[in-house]
């Protein structure tokens, strides 16, 4: 034989021994007073409270059994059937002592476990039967069978053992009422549910350290999406950041590529200057057969004296074209009712050197080139000639040096020499004040007129030149230099304006973009009206934002050339209207 360890039971086999012990591995629990097992818990509750009261005691169980056994010994079928009618009545009689509704509190499968312990209890009677010890008489066997069927009663929650089921019973619900499903009828034990999850508990206690769980899961929920909310702002703030990253590192990207577009539009990308981009037009032409070498040479020493003398070579003047024009309205022009003609000024174009940007130095050339003629100007500019570009260059560096326009020095980087920087209206002041020229810019800031003309610049230019107007002569020739004009991207130079028999108001400009075989045409003694095509802007031809001209009104004294110095530390145009 085998005893177990845990609980004491004897076994007849290793086999029964370890079918024993999974039974503790698993938990079962087992019935104190009749040995049930196969339940949970709460079955086991149930099982005692219904089962074990006193007028259902196991002794009185088996004398009934025995008595009906020994009435008709002969008869296995009738033992069979008293035993289960047995059986049955002590299962009626658990049900009766228990109360209806506790009937809600029994499991589904309750029923099903109940019958394999009537069937348990059957089996056991039949063993009974078959043991000829236990047949020879009904006195000398119910003692032991009793013994050998069940043990002294041991507690399953503390562990304590009673001599009888009736005092174990009692202590179960005495000592172990808080933990039992049903409470004591006779206690009046309250009831305290849980206020989260509706749990039931029998003691308040309980209750509180249940609901204190509760809480503790709560706090740490709340902790938990805390650190998941700030996790999320951390992840924000860096994708907010990334994202600023990278759009000022594209700001900066394009900024730069836009500064050195610009820098390159206005010729300050240190590409060189005049002379090296005549040298380079000159080698592509050697290059596309366009240009003989030894022409390409010759072509090469003419600038670079040109160059060391600062005088321009006069390959790109056309002179004579005022003459041409006063010709024309006087003999030809039907449809014109009055024209007024600046003084004599040459035509001068962009060459290899410029092309691109050189137009206003070659504007100046123009201005330059009338004011030579004019014996007015003899004095302050005595001894000049046409300067070539790198020299017009050097004059306005030596003007900024000088203390004229010092922002517009600030600029340019107070270089042009080398440079393919453009020029505008306050370069063209600030050299020609410098040679005591006197001068005004006046701006014409916004448009005058529908459709973004501009009217009044062509009455300005209207009242700038008829003021010389003799009698009542159709072509007039003043001794009023050209005026400068400048607008975004592009400058040109106002030689008149003629006055339709409409009264409608044209200019006649040079423009430097005008290739010298065009200008040519002009001089013909047979020209067409077609030719003057290229020198007549109307109104509706002007219709850039702004524009700015430069006019030639006298000489300056060297006080005033002193005082217009000063005031170029604060440079403003006059703005019209």
């Amino acid at each position: 034989m085998l005893s177990c360890d845990i609980c004491g039971e004897t076994v007849t086999s290793e086999l029964d021994m370890k079918a024993h012990l999974v039974v503790h591995m698993e938990g079962e629990v087992t019935c104190p007073f009749c040995k049930l097992s196969g339940i949970n818990y709460d079955e086991m509750c149930f099982h005692i409270e219904t089962a074990h009261f006193e007028q259902n005691t196991p002794e009185r169980n088996f004398e009934s059994l025995n008595a009906m056994q020994y009435e008709n010994p002969d008869s296995k079928n009738t033992t069979l059937q008293s035993t289960t009618e047995v059986n049955s009545s002590i299962h009626s009689a658990c049900a009766s002592n228990f109360p209806k509704n506790s009937a809600h509190h029994l499991p589904i499968d309750g029923t099903l476990k109940h019958e394999a312990f009537h069937t348990d209890c059957i089996a056991e009677s039949r063993k009974y039967l078959k043991s000829p010890e236990k047949q020879s008489g009904s006195s000398a066997v119910q003692g032991p069978v009793y013994e050998t069927t069940y043990s002294l009663p041991e507690c399953p929650f503390c562990g304590k053992i009673e001599q009888r089921s009736q005092d174990m019973e009692m202590h179960v619900k005495t000592k172990h009422a808080s933990l039992l499903e049903t409470p004591l009828e006779d206690c009046h034990q309250p009831l305290y549910d849980c206020p989260i999850c509706g749990l039931i508990c029998t003691n308040y206690h309980i209750l509180q350290e249940h609901v204190d769980l509760h809480l503790d899961e709560s706090s740490f929920q709340q902790g938990m999406d805390r650190v998941q909310c700030s996790g999320d702002r951390e992840l924000a703030e860096r994708l907010q950041q990334e994202e600023d990253r990278k759009r000022k590192s594209e700001e900066s990207r394009q900024e730069r590529e836009e500064f050195q577009k610009l820098q390159r539009q206005y010729g300050l990308d240190n590409s060189g200057g005049y002379k090296q981009q005549q040298l380079r037009h000159m080698e592509k032409e050697v290059n596309r057969g366009r240009m003989h070498p030894s022409e390409f040479h010759s072509r090469k020493a003419d600038m670079m004296e040109s160059i060391a003398i600062g005088i321009d070579d006069g390959k790109t003047k056309t002179s004579g074209i005022i003459e041409a024009l006063h010709r024309y309205y006087q003999n030809t022009a039907t449809d014109v009712r009055c024209v007024w003609l600046s003084a004599m000024v040459d035509h001068f174009h962009s060459s290899f050197g410029d092309k691109g940007w050189g137009c206003g130095y070659r504007n100046f050339q123009m201005l330059l080139s009338s004011l030579l003629q004019n014996d007015v100007y003899g004095d302050c500019l005595k001894g000049m000639s046409i300067p070539c570009i790198p020299k017009i260059q050097s004059m306005i560096e030596d003007a900024w040096k000088e203390g004229f326009d010092p922002q517009g020095a600030c600029q340019l980087n107070n270089k042009l020499q080398g440079t393919k920087a453009w020029i505008g209206a306050c370069e063209i002041y600030t050299l020609l004040t410098s040679l005591r020229v006197k001068c005004r810019i006046i701006d014409f800031h916004k448009s005058t007129g529908p459709s973004g003309t501009h009217p009044r610049l062509f009455e300005w230019i209207l009242n700038y030149y008829s003021s010389e107007r003799e009698g009542n002569s159709k072509v007039v020739c003043t001794s009023k230099p050209p005026v400068y004009l400048q607008h975004q991207g592009h400058s040109r130079t106002i030689v008149g304006i003629e006055e339709k028999k409409n009264r409608t108001l044209c200019l006649l400009i040079f423009d430097p973009g005008c290739p010298s075989r065009e200008m040519q045409k002009l001089l013909r003694q047979d020209v067409e009206a077609g030719s003057l095509r290229q020198l007549r802007k109307s109104v509706g031809n002007l219709k850039h934002k702004q524009y700015q001209i430069v006019a030639v009104e006298g000489v300056l004294s060297p006080e005033e050339k002193v005082a217009r110095k000063q005031a170029s530390q604060v440079f403003t145009a006059e703005k019209i209207p």
